[in-house]
């Protein structure tokens, strides 16, 4: 019986060539070396953050943390990969090559680094994709990520193949563990720490190995969009989690956020209205959309629900035209997602050229139509951040708010609820929501 991961990466690598082979021709290019990159160290140490392979290695091979390995692409031929494989007693070597993904490819294990260099330097017109130029010394007719062939390449990143597809529908069941996990946790009362343990747990992946530093905010750290503690001390009275993170499969992120509370009054409420307002946006991501009327559309959703609750005495358009939205939703709806959490091209058009998110609304990532085979990412949120609030209070607009009412939502913190979801010509995908249905509560 054949593999499936074999099937699906083999059509994987097929597209990859092929529009990999039209972006060289048309650049005049007879080849593309990608070098994986090399470890870093921290500043007078011998020691260093996890490595990460560039991600437009990446995006060709299942090897999100090899360092010192090269990938040559040449049109009309097989990729050849120089594949890092020392004999070292300080660290475990890579394994040997999966069949399931080396057959594509011709491969050559190496002892020592930079085997792949007087290969390379045949090639003619060469252009190469590497974290730092110093890594490419020796090619010095070598042109080293020139921009008009990156954006090409970044461009087909937009559009997922079903390799792609496979791979984070899996992280989302992983980071969907996580999050049941996590919400269980909180109601046990446990620290924040405590609930990234269980989430990293559940996950089966070390700090080092999920695509983003969780964020796991309890009570009024929720308010914070990117808090980045995580508190050994448990909360005297637990009210709300929020907790933003994810999983990897094969170096594809999975991106998701949820919020849970113990409260069940108003403020459950607020996370019911967010989370099916959250899933109306969903179901509009579809081909041909504008992702910026989506993020407006946000707006007036948090302006029905700031309304609904009495925080703020007029209409979501009044609301949304006065700038008070911002200050309960001051980022962006989402972001494309892929083998990076914020994957490339949310600001460019098709044609390469830029699409800078509109006046007001600067936090955006994603600016673009929408396209079957994009993975994006939605997240509307309400805070309750007391530096916005306070400008908020200070300006014309704060006599509209219920002031008692911020009041009491404020020890709560804030919502955000993230769903990571493919696009089509007809219905989207949600791979978050399936992920979660799959999970046992």
């Amino acid at each position: 019986m054949a593999d499936p991961n074999k099937l699906l990466y083999a059509r994987h690598l097929e597209t990859r060539q092929k529009h990999t082979a039209e972006a060289l021709t048309e650049a005049g290019y007879d080849g593309l070396l990608i070098l994986s990159g090399s470890p870093r160290m921290y500043f007078l140490d011998d020691q260093g953050p996890p490595f990460r392979s560039n991600p437009h290695f990446t995006a060709w091979l299942p090897l999100p943390a090899h360092p010192e390995c090269a990938l040559l692409i040449r049109p009309g031929q097989t990729p050849k990969l120089w594949y890092y494989q020392p004999e070292d007693f300080w660290h475990v070597p890579p394994p040997a090559p999966e069949s399931w993904w080396a057959d594509a490819l011709e491969v050559e294990i190496c002892r020592k680094p930079d085997l792949w260099r007087k290969p390379a330097g045949s090639v003619g017109a060469l252009a190469v994709i590497a974290e730092e130029p110093g890594q490419v010394g020796g090619l010095d007719r070598a042109d080293i990520n020139p921009e008009g062939l990156v954006a090409r390449l970044h461009e087909h990143r937009t559009e997922k193949t079903a390799w792609e597809r496979h791979l984070l529908m899996e992280a989302n069941r992983l980071a969907a563990a996580g999050h049941r996990a996590a919400a269980s946790a909180f109601r046990e009362g446990l620290s924040e720490l405590e609930i990234h343990l269980r989430y990293q747990a559940a996950v089966g992946q070390s700090s080092s190995d999920l695509p983003y530093s969780s964020i796991v905010g309890v009570n009024e750290h929720a308010a914070v969009l990117h808090y980045q503690h995580q508190s050994s001390r448990r909360p005297d009275d637990p009210r709300t989690l929020l907790i933003d993170a994810g999983a990897g499969s094969k170096g594809y992120a999975a991106d998701v956020t949820r919020t849970t509370t113990t409260d069940n009054g108003d403020f459950a409420a607020m996370i019911r209205d967010m989370d099916e307002g959250q899933q109306r946006l969903c179901e509009r991501a579809r081909a041909g959309v504008s992702f910026v009327d989506l993020h407006q559309s946000t707006h007036l959703l948090v302006g029905a629900i700031l309304q609904k609750f009495d925080v703020v005495d007029l209409d979501p358009d009044s609301m949304v035209e006065a700038g008070i939205t911002g200050t309960f939703f001051p980022h962006g709806l989402g972001h494309f997602i892929g083998v990076q959490v914020h994957d490339v091209a949310g600001k460019t058009a098709p044609d390469g050229s830029d699409l800078p998110p509109p006046d007001g609304h600067p936090a955006l990532r994603l600016t673009r139509r929408l396209e079957s085979g994009n993975v994006i990412t939605i997240e509307p949120g309400i805070y309750f951040i007391p530096v916005l609030l306070e400008k908020l209070r200070n300006s014309g607009a704060g006599k509209s708010v219920n002031w008692t009412r911020v009041d009491d939502f404020q020890p709560f913190g804030g919502i955000r609820i993230e769903d990571d979801v493919l696009v089509t010509d007809g219905d989207p995908v949600n791979f978050t929501r399936q992920a979660l249905e799959e999970t046992p509560s």
